[in-house]
């Protein structure tokens, strides 16, 4: 498949190594040479110096050729008339990467249903929606929704003496086959590598698990790596970002208990007005005493969500020192993330990260449902529906030739949730997720294609 990526900024560029990676034709479009020239000695691609919006440099891309379009620069404008220009000139999918709500709402009248694009994507609610999901759980690092929200894909780390510690993921699969629990270990990261687990892998306090599990039953999963329940009753964001807004206005929804500080005033003003059920405060997040007056330590969350990554950090350390229970962190480049477990961030939320996950779900061969990117991990998990005309289906799964970097975590048939074995069979209509590394991922498309 044939994929012209307009910006190698982060998003283009993580976008762009994915898609080389799996072996796709990709051609970046960028008017930065310098960007352009890291993106050609880097990846395998094509790269073109010049403005995606232009309809010369679409055509020198050779953009009738393409089978996608995605337009992921900072600037909204360029986005969008990329795509308006790529889709009048016969590209089936067109993707843009919008931020400001002018261009988004549906009463817009430059709404993708009143413009013809097939897919624009807000980093802010799409990170927005992370953070909310993160905060529900004490323990969880990542999570990701599959099947409409009604299976979970979390991470977590095993704690010294949790109950899996110790364990064969044979043994626990027998110990929980017969309560009825759907748990699912997809995979382990241990020493920085990923591994896909088979029934005599061994978990060790210190990995990361990456789980599926019903939405349902996710509250037991925590305490299976020894933490105590939890329970989100106050929040407090430190930033007024539309990230931070939009992460107020899913709490505010929920009736939990929600307080805002930012340092510009008008802002503020801005934002009381926008959420009259938050408690928004004048006030600089980077200043401990400040924290410590407005009751930082007695939080059940805190999410750091300014502009600055150097400033989210540095709150995020205060608010975890002043004893705030859960501490998320926003990170805008890609090079921090490996850096929340030194800056005391229980988790970071990337909306670059969110952004990827919502547009590589539109350039997956197949019938391709969900698809997440984990910031943690190098591999994805992806949700199929299978076919009748699937090379998998209506075979065992014992007598499948699957990748042995990727593995099947969950078939829902209906509304029953089946755990795979080797004697069961995929027929048309199942919702199956599975979990695979990079290189893995064209053969498990293939499958289900």
């Amino acid at each position: 498949m044939r994929v012209l990526v307009v910006g190698a900024g982060e998003v283009g560029f993580h976008l762009a190594q994915r898609l080389s990676e799996e072996h796709q034709d990709v051609v970046i479009i960028e008017s930065d040479p310098e960007r352009a020239e890291i993106a050609t000695q880097k990846l395998d691609v094509q790269t073109i110096v010049g403005n995606g919006a232009s309809i010369s440099i679409l055509e020198q891309a050779k953009v009738r050729n393409a089978q996608m379009l995605l337009a992921v620069t900072s600037a909204d404008e360029v986005n969008l008339t990329a795509c308006l220009a790529a889709k009048r000139m016969g590209v089936p999918y067109t993707v843009a990467r919008i931020s400001n709500p002018d261009y988004y709402e549906e009463d817009s009248v430059l709404s993708s249903d009143q413009v013809g694009i097939d897919l624009m994507v807000n980093p802010e609610r799409e990170c927005a929606r992370e953070a909310f999901l993160l905060l529900q759980s004490i323990a969880f690092t990542e999570v990701a929704e599959f099947a409409g929200g009604r299976v979970q894909l979390v991470g977590l780390k095993v704690r010294d003496g949790a109950p899996v510690a110790g364990q064969s993921i044979g043994h626990l699969r027998s110990q929980f086959l017969p309560t009825g629990y759907h748990y699912v270990t997809a995979a382990i990261v241990r020493d920085g590598q990923t591994i896909i687990p088979r029934a005599e892998t061994t978990i060790e306090a210190g990995d990361r698990l990456y789980l599926l599990a019903p939405t349902s039953e996710i509250d037991q999963v925590p305490p299976l790596a020894g933490y105590d329940r939890f329970k989100l009753k106050r929040v407090m964001i430190a930033g007024g970002s539309l990230e931070g807004q939009y992460i107020a206005e899913l709490l505010g929804q929920q009736g939990i208990e929600c307080t805002i500080l930012d340092y510009n005033r008008r802002r503020c003003v801005e934002l009381a007005e926008r959420l009259p059920k938050a408690l928004v405060l004048h006030a600089d997040a980077t200043d401990l005493e400040q924290l410590e007056i407005e009751g930082v330590g007695g939080v059940d969350g805190f999410v750091s969500a300014t502009g600055s990554d150097e400033t989210n950090l540095l709150s995020s350390l205060l608010a975890k020192q002043a004893g705030a229970r859960k501490v998320l962190s926003l990170v805008h480049k890609f090079q921090y993330l490996k850096l929340e477990s030194t800056a005391g961030v229980d988790s970071s939320i990337s909306p670059r990260i969110s952004t990827v996950n919502a547009i590589l779900r539109r350039i997956r061969r197949g019938r391709v449902m969900t698809v997440a990117s984990l910031s943690g991990i190098e591999a994805e998990a992806i949700e199929f529906v299978v076919s009748s005309e699937s090379r998998i289906a209506n075979k065992a799964l014992r007598d499948v030739d699957f990748p042995k970097n990727g593995v099947i975590g969950i078939i829902l048939r209906g509304n029953e949730i089946i755990l795979p074995r080797g004697e069961d069979t995929l027929t048309a209509g199942d919702d199956v997720i599975v979990f695979a590394t990079p290189d893995a991922i064209p053969t498990v498309e293939a499958l289900f294609g």
